[in-house]
């Protein structure tokens, strides 16, 4: 059973000072973009040829390495993690502009925080650090942005971090293959995942939060148990690094983006996988689902080493 998917548009030279796209993140109208340059932009997913709506100018001195959206619309928050060690905490007024919000400031040395994730309600952020620890702050600026929690693991390079649908989990994958679950709630360690030896490079949870997917340079799309830590799945198919991977609103399907320069559209149900892209012939850095809109087919986009965004949408029929 495959699916087809239709190119609607591509941007090309999306980020004018930089050669690789890193993130993309979405919100139900609009896609945010980051790269090696200083600036954030703003797509609308609304209009047939995605114009550029508003760009964050100088977010991040040195560039962008991670850009995160909250999954909840009512939400209205971003992070974006810089070259410089910085996180900075954006958010979007009723008109849909967006403006910086507050910055981490705990830490900041370049690589105490490296990947971001933001809890659906935009209320938390996890990040994870190159000397292996995870941590966890509230964004209340009441509070000045507080670190809540701080999960120790055995000193390995962080290099992804997820946030459960439902608040409850932290999810890290490593540089030396490890993948660590932690309860949010008791604070403690959950799982310690085996399975993909290689550095790990992305880790997601289901929206129901019952199941994470991990991928990296084993090129393969490990799926585990979140209550037992069992690993239940693995998909295999990408040629090179696995880099991104994102479920669909629904958790039916798994986008998974690898350095091969390849998407790939995973049935989770079926373990197979149901549709490939090439993303030019350079790294495909992020691969992100739109959210589900009642009146559209499934939508995403992929950015890349190319400088290029692609949208993408489901072929009716």
């Amino acid at each position: 059973m495959s699916k087809q998917y239709l190119t609607l548009h591509t941007v090309d030279a999306a980020h004018p000072n930089a050669s690789d796209v890193f993130a993309v993140a979405s919100t139900s109208t609009q896609l945010l973009s980051a790269s090696g340059s200083s600036s954030i932009n703003v797509y609308d997913t609304t209009k047939p040829d995605f114009p550029v709506i508003q760009t964050l100018d100088k977010a991040h001195s040195l560039g962008i390495h991670h850009l995160v959206t909250a999954k909840e619309d009512k939400a209205r928050r971003a992070a974006s993690a810089g070259f410089e060690g910085k996180v900075k905490i954006w958010t979007q007024t009723e008109e849909g502009e967006w403006a910086e919000d507050g910055e981490i400031t705990d830490q900041n040395k370049p690589g105490e925080v490296w990947a971001i994730a933001l809890s659906a309600d935009g209320l938390y952020l996890a990040s994870s650090s190159i000397n292996g620890k995870i941590n966890v702050w509230s964004l209340d600026k009441a509070q000045d942005m507080p670190r809540i929690r701080e999960y120790e693991t055995k000193g390995s390079f962080g290099l992804c971090v997820d946030l459960s649908r439902n608040g409850s989990f932290t999810a890290s994958g490593h540089e030396n293959g490890s993948v660590y679950v932690f309860n949010n709630e008791s604070g403690r360690l959950a799982h310690s995942l085996a399975g993909l030896v290689h550095p790990v490079r992305s880790v997601a949870f289901s929206p129901a939060s019952k199941l994470l997917a991990a991928g990296g340079d084993a090129r393969v799309i490990a799926l585990y148990d979140v209550t037992s830590g069992e690993q239940v799945a693995n998909f295999s198919g990408h040629g090179g690094w696995i880099l991104s991977l994102d479920w669909s609103d629904t958790g039916e399907y798994l986008l998974s983006g690898s350095h091969d320069s390849k998407a790939k559209i995973w049935r989770v149900e079926t373990r197979s996988c149901v549709a490939t892209h090439s993303h030019g012939d350079k790294p495909l850095w992020t691969a992100k689902w739109l959210p589900k809109n009642p009146t559209k087919s499934e939508m995403f986009a992929l950015g890349g080493g190319n400088n290029s965004i692609s949208f993408y949408r489901e072929a009716a029929g």
